[in-house]
């Protein structure tokens, strides 16, 4: 959606649990026409059942830096927190299988904000942060960071522990049964003259007797 109060623009991206607002103002330098925005004087962010968050451009390269690949990690089977504390956005997930967004302020007498989400309100700020990045009327970079391939230790996370244990004890385990059936197993019984005791037959040629000229 397009609003337009003079040359002051508003772009609306709408999800079932949040809208995005993204005001600016046509970059008359760079040629841009009345419903383009090239420059960003603030965005809100209203959720439902939640207080708004408000911020300037660099807060939303921000969000868009720490939500998207927190996503990627998620779909990947990997959930690792994205941004740290000394940045103004993070992603965390928490104990009950939700995740929390903290925002930072600026100020340091303002304490951060946190805001929990489910899997749904996840998914929806990623619409419409998507849909801002992919916007053709938003005419400035939203850079996201360069996509890294899974480290082999989170790779070996994401199979569960009884799955990776799984193979080795099943192995583990027939051998040891196979072993035990073996054992159990009596050995053959001797046959034909070692079963009367009697010494075995030799097959070799007598040796030849000396004769005396």
């Amino acid at each position: 959606m397009f609003q337009s109060a003079g040359m002051k623009q508003s772009l609306l991206y709408d999800q079932v649990s949040c809208r995005l607002r993204v005001d600016g103002l046509p970059d008359v330098s760079a040629g841009h026409g009345a419903q383009t925005l090239g420059i960003i004087t603030g965005w809100s962010l209203q959720w439902l059942g939640r207080p708004e968050l408000e911020g300037r451009r660099e807060h939303l390269q921000a969000l868009i830096a720490v939500v998207l690949p927190y996503a990627r990690y998620l779909l990947s089977g990997v959930a690792r927190p994205c941004g740290s504390g000394d940045q103004p956005i993070s992603l965390e997930p928490t104990a009950a299988a939700g995740h929390r967004l903290t925002l930072r302020s600026s100020q340091s007498d303002t304490p951060p904000l946190q805001v929990d989400l489910d899997d749904a309100q996840l998914a929806d700020l990623v619409r419409v942060l998507d849909q801002v990045r992919l916007d053709p009327r938003l005419q400035l970079t939203l850079s996201v960071p360069v996509s890294r391939p899974l480290r082999s230790r989170e790779l070996m996370d994401r199979v569960p522990l009884q799955q990776r244990l799984a193979a080795p004890l099943g192995g583990a385990i027939a051998l040891a049964f196979s072993a035990a059936i073996v054992a159990l197993v009596p050995p053959p019984a001797p046959t034909g003259r070692a079963a009367a005791g009697l010494a075995p037959v030799s097959t070799a040629a007598p040796a030849p007797t000396a004769t005396r000229p």
